[in-house]
């Protein structure tokens, strides 16, 4: 397995208020596992707040695990060091959302793809200047725009900048933390191809976290939903688009957009906001807005469970329990 994530958790400790010098926890991931394998795409979807950006950036160690843990090939990367850590960066590298405030606007694009390279200890000048062209011709930028500033670029070329600036050191995981949700459609599409392509060439693993649903089913090898802070379910992509078990993955779907007018969809609802993760339920965190909520739910965490073939889910309702490989076993 290329990446494993144990139990995974991310508080913060924030300031109640100007005034009051104590400060309350948030728990921004609680308990959170998943694996990636070589080559693979996951998918990660889940509403605004729930945890996906805060996933990506402990992955690629912008931010350090409160507990649990995340191996890389076996190995926990909370326990590397100089040489080994400096190595296990340039294996993960990120593609942030943002394409206009990720790129240093006081660098040209040259500069901004060679740094990796420069951290890295990799080559010598002319050998980077030729790499960095490698991956400019790459990701459709040509040569004579390396000297160029960020402000000279569309949205859509900055993130192409971004993309080979991820690339340029050869990783086996790119995590790309919404990458086109702040592009045109028309530049989405680009951009999403490119990465299907660079993958399919390159031959790297990709975590794509995103909103938009029909992009993740369309790049996704298996997707993960998550909420609060729990992924409460996993599957392989078809699979889970064509039977959701969890009731907030359900309603989650049937938010997508129908092409056909004619068509009788059911949209299920949702009452309320998602809670606080400062102040999270007890018991399944999703209970307080499940329209089948059992009393279960409000006192114990559901397990995450196998209900099929590589399809977990976790939820105390009777007719998802039934099908649990546990429940047969």
């Amino acid at each position: 397995m290329l990446l494993e994530i144990k139990d995974l958790k991310k508080y913060f400790k924030i300031s109640k208020n100007v005034f009051d010098p104590g400060h309350i926890t948030l728990k921004a991931l609680d308990g959170v596992n998943l694996n990636i394998a070589e080559k693979e795409t996951v998918g990660l979807v889940g509403e605004s707040g729930c945890g996906k950006s805060t996933l990506g950036r402990l992955i690629v160690s912008l931010y350090e695990p409160t507990e649990g843990s995340i191996l890389f090939r076996g190995q926990a990367i909370q326990v590397l060091k100089n040489h080994d850590r400096r190595a296990f960066h340039r294996q993960i590298q990120i593609i942030f959302q943002d394409p206009y405030t990720s790129l240093n606007p006081r660098m040209t694009v040259g500069q901004i793809i060679e740094e990796p390279l420069i951290v890295q200890e990799l080559g010598v000048s002319g050998e980077r200047r030729k790499r960095v062209v490698e991956l400019m011709n790459l990701v459709g930028l040509e040569e004579r725009v390396i000297d160029r500033f960020p402000h000279e670029f569309s949205g859509g070329q900055r993130q192409r900048i971004g993309i080979a600036r991820a690339l340029v050191v050869d990783p086996t995981l790119i995590v790309a933390d919404e990458p086109v949700s702040a592009l045109d459609v028309s530049i989405q599409a680009q951009i999403i191809n490119l990465l299907l392509e660079l993958q399919e060439k390159l031959g790297f693993a990709l975590l794509f976290i995103s909103h938009d649903l029909s992009v993740v089913r369309y790049l996704s090898h298996r997707v993960a939903v998550m909420y609060l802070g729990k992924i409460v379910e996993l599957a392989e992509t078809d699979k889970l688009f064509a039977s959701p078990l969890h009731p907030y993955t359900q309603a989650l779907f049937s938010a997508i957009p129908e092409p056909d007018p004619l068509a009788d969809k059911k949209r299920i609802l949702l009452k309320g906001e998602i809670p606080s993760p400062i102040n999270p339920p007890t018991g399944c965190t999703f209970h307080p807005r499940c329209p089948i909520m059992i009393e279960k739910c409000i006192t114990e965490n559901p397990p995450f469970l196998p209900h099929r073939p590589s399809h977990y889910a976790s939820c105390w309702h009777p007719s998802i329990l039934a099908t649990s490989f546990v429940a047969q076993h």
